[in-house]
This record gives C-alpha cells, sequence and structure tokens, in this order.
C-alpha cells in the first residue's frame, strides 16, 4: 500500500471534491473489524489524502455503532499521521452560530456505551495521557484553512459528547451549558482518544448547525435542520481541506501526539503476549524490537 499521511474523516460530500484526482479505493481489514466503509484515497492539490466516511457512505451507522477502533486502525496501516475530523456539531452559546465553524480545544465525553474506547487490554495495558485532547498544532492550521476559505472561525472550547441518536432534552441542554461546554455532538468520543492511542495528530473542523435545544427564539435541533446546515457548509469544507492539506504538506513538523506511547506502557514487557505484540504491531511496533516479538 502507499503511504498516505493526511486523512479526513467525515461525510460522504467530502471525498466527492471535484479537485479530488487519481482516485483508488481500498477494502482494508483490521484486528477490531472492517473500517465504516471504502477508503477513498485521491490526489488534493498534489498531496495523497485519505477520506473515510464516519458513518458510512448513505449514513448506515449510528454514533454508537461506528466502529471507531476499526477506522483509525486502518489509516494507521496507510501510514496515517495527521486526521482531520469533520464533524456537524450543536452550539451551546449564542456567539457560536450556524454556519459558523469551531476547532475546539478541549472534550467532554458524555457517552455511555462501550463504543469502544481503547486499542489496549487482552495482554497490552497503556495509560495514554489526553489532558489536550486535540493536537494544538493541527487545530490552528485547521483554523488558519478555514478562515483562508472564508469561514467564520471559533478558536478554542469544549465539545462535548453524548450518545445519541436522538437529540438532547431542553433540561439536558441547559445542564450543559452551566458546565460551560461549547458544542456538542455524538461521535468525537472516542475518535479522539483512540487517535492520541495510535500516535496520530487528531484536531475537529465542527459545523455549527443548530443551538441544540436551549435557545428559546430558535427552532429546536431536527435531523433535517442538521444535514441542511451541514450541506450548506460542504463547499466551505472543501476549500478549507484543500487549504489545510497544502499547509501541511508544506510546514508541519513532528509534535508529541506521535510519540503519546513513549511513557504510556504499563504492562511489564516480559509478560506482553505474542499475540498482543502483533495485533498491535502497528501502533506500538516502534517500543519493541525483533528479539520482543
Amino acid at each position: 500500500m502507499e503511504s498516505i499521511r493526511y486523512a479526513v474523516i467525515g461525510g460522504s460530500g467530502l471525498y466527492n471534491m471535484p479537485e479530488l484526482t487519481n482516485i483508488t479505493t481500498l477494502d482494508l481489514e483490521t484486528p477490531f473489524g472492517k473500517p465504516s466503509d471504502l477508503i477513498t484515497i485521491g490526489s488534493l492539490a498534489g498531496v495523497r489524502v485519505a477520506f473515510l466516511p464516519r458513518h458510512g457512505r448513505g449514513h448506515i451507522y449510528m454514533p454508537s455503532e461506528v466502529p471507531y477502533r476499526a477506522n483509525i486502525f486502518a489509516l494507521k496501516l496507510l501510514g496515517v499521521t495527521h486526521i482531520i475530523a469533520v464533524s456537524a456539531c450543536g452550539s451551546l452559546k449564542e456567539e457560536l452560530a450556524p454556519g459558523h465553524i469551531v476547532v475546539p480545544d478541549q472534550l467532554y465525553d458524555n457517552t455511555r456505551l462501550d463504543r469502544g474506547r481503547t486499542f489496549f487490554g487482552n495482554g497490552l495495558v497503556a495509560h495514554v495521557g489526553v489532558a489536550d485532547p486535540f493536537c494544538p498544532d493541527l487545530s490552528r492550521v485547521i483554523a488558519e484553512g478555514t478562515r483562508e476559505a472564508g469561514g467564520v472561525v471559533h478558536e478554542g472550547g469544549t465539545f462535548v459528547t453524548v450518545e445519541g441518536p436522538r437529540f438532547s432534552t431542553r433540561a439536558e441542554s441547559e445542564v450543559f451549558r452551566r458546565l460551560g461546554f461549547s458544542i456538542i455532538g455524538m461521535t468525537t468520543s472516542p475518535e479522539a482518544f483512540l487517535a492520541r492511542e495510535a500516535e496520530m495528530c487528531y484536531a475537529v473542523m465542527a459545523h455549527v448547525t443548530d443551538y441544540d435545544v436551549w435557545h428559546q427564539s430558535a427552532e429546536a435541533v431536527s435531523a433535517e435542520m442538521v444535514f441542511k446546515q451541514f450541506h450548506a457548509n460542504i463547499g466551505l469544507a472543501q476549500r478549507a481541506i484543500r487549504n489545510i492539506v497544502e499547509r501541511l504538506a508544506r510546514d508541519m513538523p513532528p509534535c508529541t501526539c506521535q510519540d503519546a506511547l513513549s511513557n504510556a506502557l504499563a504492562t511489564a514487557r516480559e509478560r506482553v503476549t505474542p499475540e498482543a505484540l502483533s495485533r498491535l504491531a502497528p501502533i506500538i511496533g516502534k517500543y519493541f524490537s525483533t528479539a520482543d516479538r
């Protein structure tokens, strides 16, 4: 397989970019099953980029059903080092209006089901630091590239992930507002945490589609509202991704995200099973010699 450094996880409109050329698709298998769909690889501004539809083509996976581990692992197999996550979100603050873009710097996981929260276990334990769950360098590039594309961009803020697939009650929305959260969505956890375990830079371009249900003068969020606003922003997202990829390819030095496991592996080396080493080789291989295997 060719090595791809940059990937986009998002909706179907993103991999249908008119500027994308030399397109191929890959059907990958991972120790955690198949990813959400075929991975589309194409050339954008002279750079090879991978595109993965988070919910599958035709939106077939609920937020709690998305195969997050398989998605991230498949991108790791390709050699991806930077993931641009494109998401729809609800706003919990007046100034974050529908149509605006938020590049958050914090994440609160309010999900309840086991979505596959870690690659580790079954013979190998790791405790990965996620105090700052989004790569600050990649977040800056996303903000700059989106602003250059004509978007109204807000940098910083906390993204709360809820279980879904339902939207919030007014009481829940008010609680999230009182806790100081900025935006609300259904898929950023555990995606961001898995990317950190895989030592990949990860940041979010969050498209505000609605005011959730707290805003008294605005219509309560609905699926129709979310899809309508997100599709209206597809052109902006496509222009922004081109800008972001160009910036990354031009000047993006390695950061600490790519050494996230350096002090995180807790299992004694002699107790790590050959099966665990084999299963997680793309993620942990650089920390173990051939003799360890």
